[in-house]
């Protein structure tokens, strides 16, 4: 158990409430987990479009907030826009009153890493993925010219700036196989698992009535996927289909308008969602970028059905014995076709209480503690 008296500082790229996407999801739950056991949270948010949060105040002794720079200020910069942005001279003066452990909530709150101060500091910093690739990933498949650019010059930047890992005392990886490929790099890499807020698995028994996908639709990854299925899997079954998520694009909409089947739900909040994926007979998600894990599939496996996936979102994730993983489009509608007839069973529901154990946020938080312990100053 945490000290009353353990102090830590949390970097957070975003307000990290409503915990309603990937990254956000992570900081929330693990801020939640550590204010369970004892641990003293001092938060620094950057602000940028999502309001501040009173809802934290509750896990935080305290809560500062940042205003993101605008990116292209810092085009002429060699810093990656999303560090570049995230450059405040106010955190750096908050973060030298005392000598807490920080830990960087990812790449993207790096910018004060390599500076002296820190050089006696315990400075943990959680890698949500491997940025560059997730930006290269974005290039090649984006279609606007001005914004396959940026997403390449973005690569090619954190390609040149991870470099800065090296300053990190831990580097915390949220998969295995990230883990092995930083420790080769920088030797400091140690797994943490993904923090996600679930303690019990609420899955129902029976037969739903529809397929769900759901993600974060401005990002161009999750309306590939959506898309994806419109065109690749849906347009040829007669199996109502929803799609679920925020800022769902004019092309998205258009997309699912065009067939009977589908709807789209657009920016629903957290209790709809958690709703549509407990209903959902099968939680369809697929994906076609090989990075971190991806935490709505480990929230749709705690409340949902069947996860029908592709190989590619449950690869080196520990997650592939609780899915049906699916090749192709062709297997892919095969394989809801066959579902939408099977029982959802009592047995099925205990196949997964494994994950109780396997993803456990208070589990993960002891983690953070004994780091915090061992590295206490002299």
């Amino acid at each position: 158990m945490a000290s009353s008296e353990m102090h830590l500082h949390i970097v957070a790229f975003d307000v990290p409430y409503p915990p309603d996407y990937g990254g956000v999801i992570d900081v929330f739950y693990k801020i939640k987990a550590l204010h369970a056991i004892g641990v003293k949270i001092h938060l620094h948010c950057f602000i940028y479009g999502r309001p501040k949060a009173q809802e934290l105040e509750q896990y935080c002794v305290g809560v500062t907030y940042y205003k993101r720079a605008n990116m292209w200020k810092g085009f002429l910069s060699d810093k990656p826009f999303i560090v570049q942005s995230r450059n405040a001279k106010q955190l750096e003066v908050v973060l030298m009153q005392d000598n807490y452990p920080i830990l960087f909530e990812g790449l993207h709150c790096t910018y004060l890493l390599p500076y002296q101060f820190l050089t006696k500091r315990l400075s943990m910093l959680r890698m949500h993925n491997d940025e560059a690739k997730y930006y290269f990933d974005l290039a090649k498949r984006e279609k606007g010219f001005f914004n396959k650019l940026y997403f390449y010059e973005e690569y090619r930047r954190l390609l040149r700036y991870e470099q800065v890992l090296k300053f990190a005392k831990i580097i915390l990886c949220i998969s295995q196989s990230e883990t092995e490929r930083y420790n080769k790099k920088f030797s400091t890499a140690k797994y943490l698992g993904p923090f996600h807020g679930n303690t019990e698995i609420k899955s129902l028994i029976g037969i739903g009535t529809y397929v769900l996908y759901h993600g974060n639709l401005e990002v161009s990854e999750n309306e590939e996927a959506a898309l994806y299925l419109l065109e690749n899997v849906f347009s040829r079954l007669d199996v109502p289909f929803i799609i679920a998520g925020n800022k769902p694009t004019a092309r998205l909409k258009y997309a699912a308008n065009k067939i009977q089947t589908v709807t789209l739900i657009p920016d629903p909040d957290k209790n709809t969602i958690d709703n549509l994926v407990s209903e959902a007979h099968i939680n369809i998600l697929p994906t076609f970028q090989n990075t971190g894990i991806k935490l709505k599939l480990l929230n749709a496996l705690y409340r949902g059905r069947f996860c029908l996936v592709n190989s590619v979102m449950v690869s080196n994730t520990g997650l592939e014995k609780y899915c049906v993983i699916a090749a192709d489009a062709e297997q892919m509608r095969n394989e809801v076709l066959v579902l939408m007839q099977e029982n959802f069973s009592q047995e099925m529901i205990n196949a997964r209480k494994n994950l109780l154990t396997e993803f456990s946020d208070n589990h993960e938080a002891e983690k953070i503690i004994l780091l915090m312990q061992s590295h206490l100053p002299e």
